[in-house]
């Protein structure tokens, strides 16, 4: 099976699909906002990437959730709540990092998911 590539730079690829398998990681749009703003402009931009993809979040398999500060995980697992749709919650982690590539940051989600 091929291996497809979508939004490819000489770093990375916003979205990674292989034999019915999609990979994929969503960062802020904003920095320095608080951590629902963020959480959302990431839940929005992982919409547009799964779509991309050939997916949905009904079928994300697992998700990595990097936060600078554990102490936004309620306020992050608010908002991630009202996003995914009823009865399909993935595995899913969620661990503190010392640091995001941009200072402002403070998440960073990586999602594997079923893809068509």
């Amino acid at each position: 099976m091929s291996i497809h590539r979508h939004g490819t730079t000489p770093g990375s690829s916003h979205v990674v699909t292989h034999n019915g398998v999609l990979y994929t990681v969503a960062v802020p749009a904003t920095e320095h906002a608080d951590i629902a703003i963020q959480t959302r402009e990431v839940l929005a931009a992982l919409d547009g990437l799964l779509a991309r993809g050939g997916s949905d979040p009904s079928r994300i398999l697992t998700a990595t959730v990097h936060l600078v500060h554990i102490a936004d995980s309620a306020r992050f697992d608010h908002e991630w709540q009202r996003w995914l749709p009823d009865g399909s919650a993935p595995c899913r982690s969620c661990v503190q990092v010392a640091a995001l590539p941009r200072e402002g940051w403070r998440i960073e989600i990586a999602l594997v998911a079923a893809c068509d």
